[in-house]
């Protein structure tokens, strides 16, 4: 039988809520038990509801809305102690850590602090996650450090002294967070608490009525100390925030890294911005930089405009630093910065720039991206690496860049592939329809410049570009790259017009280009991908193209316009698997891509034939663990498996064994494979002992081979090894096949 193995994950989608019928609900409002931040759920007339997540103050500063936070809660952990002064050792009891990024740390005196991650622990102490709570043993210290890492980068960190006397510490941290889930309810009468939880009834936030509210409870055991910091990191800890691939950068005025010996925890870059002194060249430097953008800010009516400018770069540079941690990294240097002065009267006069203040960003090429008729000050948060104007600016100079190079008669064949990558390395939005006009003429908000394209030109030009580099004898990193892009759904076209497709001629005669230069690629990409003052993330081009079919396949079960060239895709992969480059990530998409794709006939030939293949070739034959962990050893670091892990990696074998010789089973098209299927399923169950769906597989395979006493034989191991995983309906279906092939009814 196949083995479906599912998957749950709480997805962001609209909120569907039920409450338990009980007497003790009634309408009015009810007050969330967290800490920090109150979430009120208001039961209205008309059987509405609502949930209100945050509250305060707002103030209106000229066009902009800025929202008063609340006073943060400070003490995110709350920890209580039992004390037993003969106890050796120091018991942990973490409450519920699931899978977000907690550490542990211990310290004795000034010491090195010693940090664990609790995801390692529980996996060790509790390696199937079956429990929700995590208990563990450290050694007896002086201090523990407490640190929860959120996904920007930074960290909250709690430093406790602990009593010389503890035997026990039972920790619980307060992530205060609903996602939108389908919700249900129930009411505690004893307690007078509405409990709201997702269906599966995990992690529920416990409302008590507005009118019988107590007075929150003061955590009895403080930190001495509370930090937050960005990119905190201790000696051993994987870098989870900075990928390898973007390079050391370009140099610039300073290498120096600054550890703070108070806070041993973290460092921070010497970051320093090199501010020109005329425009024309600041607009040089920027160019220098291919994901830089220049800001121009004018304003002389402003006695205090240079100090506050100055101020402004200071704080850059600062948080800048910070991002990169210990090491440039030309990721999160974006802008550079520029005070206009007199001498720039004639230049502002020429582009129109009539305002003061006003911001103007240029591009490398002193191009007008983008204007606000605004001071540095009420524009400041937008230059945040992390903020979504940095992107709208990407997108802008990609429409503007292709725009004039398209029309540019003289333009060479380098400009084009520059222009297409440009596009192509843009990052993924999510705001493709945003109108960046603004109507109110007296807006401070930035205006953002458009760029009209036509996507068949576009497509016409890239297609004449790839026809003239069929012949080339030594690959263009570049135009390698923009290919790559393109044919993963991730390139111009997607970038620049929001469109999915399905792979057409012109990507084929692309990839052909990718095969060609393969070896090529391999030998330079490292290289390549550590250019400075650029970001490149080229990898394996063979799983590229690889992955880049895979989600073809994607976008067709999607819907996406276009039918998927069989032919084409068929070859392909053969090509690759026959020249000896079918690495498992290839392997794996073809054994997928064919299992979705049946004969005229509705047999599975082509997937049998070629998995046939792979099994005789790579699985088969003695030692099958030791087979299988050659080949995992051999994985690339970007394999999903590499970070899967190897039980992954084996139960992805034995399932995938399992589900071929289940093709042969439940689809009559395929007999002729009964005796090869045989071998794939006893093989499944090599690697994965006594699994119920493998069994039953292998059984009903016996019997349609005429082995009828050692289907029987097979098939009442499968109804023994059922668990509570097996659902009822399959469960009911084993046996039933049991009761078949015993009276001779199979």
């Amino acid at each position: 039988m196949r083995n479906f193995i599912w998957s749950s994950a709480l997805l962001f989608a609209g909120m569907f809520v039920s409450f338990s019928q009980t007497n003790g609900i009634e309408k009015g409002t009810y007050l969330s038990k967290n800490k920090g931040e109150k979430i009120k759920l208001n039961l209205l007339d008309d059987n509405k509801y609502e949930l209100v997540f945050y509250s305060g103050g707002y103030e209106i500063k000229g066009d902009s809305l800025v929202f008063i936070k609340s006073k943060k809660t400070e003490n995110k952990f709350d920890l209580s102690f039992v004390k037993d002064k003969n106890a050796k050792k120091v018991k942990i009891k973490f409450l519920n850590p699931s899978y977000y990024s907690f550490y542990i740390g211990t310290q004795n005196g000034s010491e090195s602090v010693q940090y664990q991650k609790i995801v390692d622990i529980k996996t060790k102490v509790d390696p199937e996650w079956k429990t929700t709570d995590l208990d563990f043993e450290i050694e007896k210290a002086d201090f523990l450090y407490l640190v929860y890492e959120e996904y920007g980068g930074k960290s909250d960190i709690s430093k406790y002294a602990l009593p010389k006397d503890v035997s026990e510490v039972t920790i619980n941290y307060d992530l205060a967070v609903l996602s939108d889930l389908s919700l249900v309810g129930s009411f505690d009468k004893r307690t007078k608490e509405l409990k709201i939880s997702d269906q599966f009834g995990k992690d529920p936030l416990v409302f008590v009525n507005e009118k019988e509210e107590k007075p929150a409870k003061v955590s009895t055991v403080v930190p001495i100390e509370n930090q937050s910091i960005t990119n905190w990191t201790y000696p051993g800890k994987e870098n989870t925030l900075i990928n390898d691939d973007f390079g050391s950068g370009v140099a610039v005025d300073s290498a120096a890294v600054i550890v703070d010996a108070a806070s041993p925890v973290y460092a921070k870059y010497d970051f320093k911005l090199k501010v020109e002194n005329n425009l024309k060249k600041a607009i040089e430097s920027t160019k220098t930089v291919s994901n830089k953008f220049l800001a121009v800010v004018v304003d002389s009516k402003n006695k205090t405009a240079k100090e506050s400018f100055d101020a402004f770069v200071k704080e850059q540079e600062t948080q800048t630093g910070y991002n990169m941690y210990d090491a440039y990294n030309a990721q999160y240097d974006t802008y550079n910065y520029y005070m206009a002065g007199a001498d720039d009267k004639k230049w502002l006069k020429n582009n129109k720039i009539t305002s003061d203040p006003s911001i103007i960003i240029l591009n490398g090429e002193g191009s007008q991206l983008a204007i606000a008729k605004s001071d540095l000050a009420t524009q400041q948060y937008q230059f945040s690496y992390y903020g979504d104007f940095y992107r709208k600016l990407q997108r802008a100079n990609a429409f503007l860049f292709i725009d004039n190079v398209l029309k540019n008669k003289k333009a060479l064949d380098a400009d084009l592939i520059t222009a297409f990558n440009k596009a192509a390395l843009l990052e993924v939005s999510y705001d493709y329809e945003s109108d960046y006009s603004v109507s109110d003429p007296n807006s401070t908000e930035f205006v953002i410049a458009k760029t009209a394209l036509d996507q068949k030109v576009v497509a016409q030009s890239w297609k004449k570009l790839i026809e003239a580099h069929q012949k080339d004898k030594v690959v263009n990193m570049y135009l390698a790259e923009t290919i790559i892009k393109e044919i993963k759904n991730q390139g111009f076209t997607k970038q620049l017009f929001n469109t999915d497709r399905i792979l057409n001629d012109t990507d084929f005669l692309a990839i052909d280009y990718l095969l060609k230069h393969s070896e090529d690629i391999e030998s330079k990409r490292a290289d390549f991908n550590s250019r400075q003052g650029e970001l490149h993330t080229v990898g394996n081009v063979v799983t590229e193209i690889s992955d880049a079919l895979q989600q073809n396949l994607y976008l067709s079960q999607d819907g996406a316009s276009g039918e998927i060239n069989k032919e084409k895709v068929n070859s392909l992969y053969k090509r690759i698997i026959e020249s000896g480059k079918g690495n498992f990530d290839v392997y794996r998409n073809y054994f997928y891509y064919l299992a979705q794709i049946q004969e005229n006939d509705g047999s599975n030939v082509t997937f049998l034939k070629e998995f046939n293949t792979y099994f005789d070739k790579t699985l088969a034959g003695a030692s099958p663990i030791e087979k299988l962990d050659a080949i995992f050893s051999g994985l690339d670091s970007s394999s999903s498996y590499s970070y899967d892990g190897w039980n992954s990696f084996k139960d992805y074998h034995s399932n995938l064994s399992n589900n071929a010789a289940w093709m042969v089973v439940e689809n009559s098209q395929n007999v002729n494979f009964v005796k090869d299927a045989i071998k794939w399923s006893e093989y499944s169950l090599v690697v994965t002992k006594n699994n119920p769906y493998y069994l039953d597989t292998l059984a009903q395979l016996y019997y349609k081979d005429g082995q009828t006493q050692k289907a029987i034989e097979t098939q009442v191991l499968a109804v023994k090894f059922i668990t509570a995983d097996v659902d009822e309906t399959t469960a009911n279906q084993m046996k039933e096949v049991l009761t078949k092939m015993s009276n001779g009814t199979y």
